[in-house]
C-alpha cells in the first residue's frame, strides 16, 4: 500500500473517531463528576459533533503538516452535498402536516389488519412503522424515510419509559430495515446512489436483484421485534382527538417534500426550497410545530465530518476490496460498514477496475446489509439518533448496545440477500 504522510495521519485521526463514537456515554459521565468542565464533556459526548469535532482536527493536522492553503484546497474539493440534503430533508419530513399524513396513512392501513387479524392497535402501528416506512424509502429517500419512522416511534414507543431491550432492539431493526430498504430503486440509498450512474444500475435492475430480499428481510425483521416486544407496548388508555390539518396545507408540505427529493442532487436549489418551506411555515404558523433545525443541523454536521475524514481512507480501504473475492467481498463490506460510511465504501468500490458483476453486488449487498451495526454505518442512522436519543436512560445511546441489538436483523438482511 502506498501512503502519504498526510493520509497515515488521517486514517489515525479517523481511528480515533470512530473509538470515540463508542465512548460518548464516558464523556457524559465525565460531565456529572466535573461540573467546572461539564459543557466540554457534554460536547464530546454528542454522538452527532464526533466526526465534524475530528474533521476540524485533521484540518489543523493538515495545515501544521504542510500549509494552510493545503487544508484549504483539500475541504474545498470535498461534496457536501450529501449533508445539506439530510438537513433539509429531515427539516421538511419532520414537520407536522407530514408526520400527522404518515400517520393518518399508518393508522388507516391498520384499522384494516386490526379488522381481518383482530390485532391490537399499538403492536400493529409498531409493525407497520418498521416495515412499510423503511419500504417509503425507496420513493421518499432513505433520510426521510428514518425521520417519519423516527418520530412515529418516538410517540408509539419511546415515550412511554420502555425497557432497554425495547429501546435498543426496536432501534437495531429500525436502522437495519431502513438500510436495506432503500435499495428497491437506484436513487434513494446513499450507498446504491453512489455506484447506480458508474455502473448503469436502473430502478428495475436494482428491484430484481435486491427488492423482493430486501422486503422479506424488512417483514421478517419487523415482525420478530413485534412479537418479542409486543406485550411491552402502551396501548393508548384513550384516543386523543387531533386538530385536523387542512388538505391544502398537507399538499403544500407534501409538495415541498416532493422538490427537494427531486432535486436531491442539487444543492442550490434544494437549499432555496428548504429557505422557502422555513418562510412559509413562519409566515403561516397555524397548524405548524417547531421544525427540527437544531437536530437536523446536528445531523448535517456529523455527516459533513465523515465526507472530510472518509475521502482519506482510499489508501487502505480499496487495495483491500481489490484482493477479495466476491464472497469475501460481501462479508468483508459488512464489516467495513460497521467503521465507516457504506456509501463511502461503495464509492471506492466502485472505482475499482474490472470488477465481475457479482463483485458489484456482492459489495453493494453487503453495504447495505451493514448499515445498521454503528451510527456511521449509514447516512440516515445520525438522524433517527438525533430524534429518539433524548428518551434513553441520560440521553447517551451505548455504540456497544446498539450493534449488538443489530446483530440479528443484521443476520436475517444477510440471509435473505445470500439465499433468496
Amino acid at each position: 500500500m502506498n501512503f502519504t504522510p498526510t493520509e497515515l495521519g488521517a486514517s489515525i485521526i479517523f481511528a480515533i473517531a470512530v473509538l470515540h463514537t463508542f465512548c460518548t456515554s464516558y464523556f457524559e459521565k465525565l460531565a456529572k463528576k466535573s461540573p467546572r468542565h461539564a459543557g466540554l464533556w457534554h460536547l464530546l459526548g454528542e454522538v452527532e459533533v464526533v466526526f465534524g469535532f475530528w474533521a476540524a482536527i485533521l484540518m489543523i493536522f493538515m495545515w501544521l503538516a504542510n500549509d494552510l492553503a493545503t487544508a484549504k484546497a483539500y475541504i474545498n474539493k470535498r461534496n457536501f452535498t450529501e449533508p445539506l440534503f439530510v438537513f433539509a430533508i429531515m427539516v421538511v419530513a419532520g414537520s407536522k402536516p407530514i408526520l400527522h399524513f404518515a400517520t393518518q396513512l399508518l393508522y388507516r392501513l391498520g384499522n384494516v389488519i386490526q379488522l381481518v387479524l383482530h390485532t391490537k392497535q399499538v403492536p400493529t402501528l409498531y409493525f407497520l412503522t418498521l416495515s412499510i416506512t423503511p419500504l417509503l424509502g425507496s420513493l421518499i429517500t432513505e433520510p426521510a424515510a428514518m425521520t417519519l419512522a423516527a418520530f412515529l416511534l418516538r410517540d408509539l414507543v419511546y415515550r412511554h419509559k420502555c425497557s432497554t431491550p425495547v429501546l435498543f432492539g426496536t432501534l437495531g431493526v429500525l436502522f437495519v430495515n431502513i438500510s436495506i430498504g432503500g435499495t428497491l430503486t437506484n436513487f434513494a440509498a446513499p450507498p446504491v446512489l453512489m455506484v447506480a450512474a458508474t455502473w448503469g444500475w436502473s430502478t428495475a435492475f436494482m428491484f430484481s436483484n435486491f427488492g423482493f430480499e430486501a422486503m422479506i428481510a424488512i417483514f421478517i425483521n419487523a415482525g420478530i421485534v413485534t412479537l418479542l416486544f409486543h406485550k411491552q407496548l402502551v396501548e393508548p388508555t384513550s384516543k386523543t382527538n387531533q386538530a385536523r390539518i387542512p388538505l391544502a396545507i398537507t399538499a403544500i408540505h407534501l409538495l415541498f417534500l416532493l422538490g427537494i427529493v427531486g432535486f436531491a442532487h442539487d444543492p442550490v436549489i434544494f437549499i432555496w426550497l428548504l429557505l422557502f418551506f422555513i418562510g412559509y411555515t413562519t409566515a403561516y404558523p397555524k397548524h405548524q410545530s417547531p421544525l427540527i433545525l437544531r437536530e437536523a443541523l446536528l445531523v448535517a454536521f456529523f455527516l459533513g465530518g465523515l465526507v472530510v475524514l472518509g475521502a482519506l481512507q482510499g489508501w487502505w480501504l480499496q487495495p483491500l476490496l481489490e484482493t477479495m473475492s466476491p464472497t469475501a467481498v460481501f462479508y468483508g463490506s459488512v464489516a467495513l460498514t460497521a467503521i465507516t460510511d457504506n456509501a463511502a465504501l461503495t464509492y471506492l468500490g466502485s472505482l475499482v477496475q474490472g470488477t465481475s458483476p457479482e463483485f458489484k453486488l456482492a459489495l453493494v449487498g453487503g453495504a447495505v446489509a451493514g448499515g445498521g451495526l454503528t451510527v456511521i454505518a449509514n447516512a440516515p442512522n445520525p438522524a433517527g439518533l438525533a430524534i429518539l436519543r433524548s428518551y434513553f436512560p441520560n440521553a447517551a445511546v451505548s455504540a456497544g448496545l446498539l450493534f449488538v441489538a443489530a446483530i440479528p436483523p443484521t443476520i436475517v438482511a444477510i440471509l435473505a440477500l445470500r439465499l433468496l
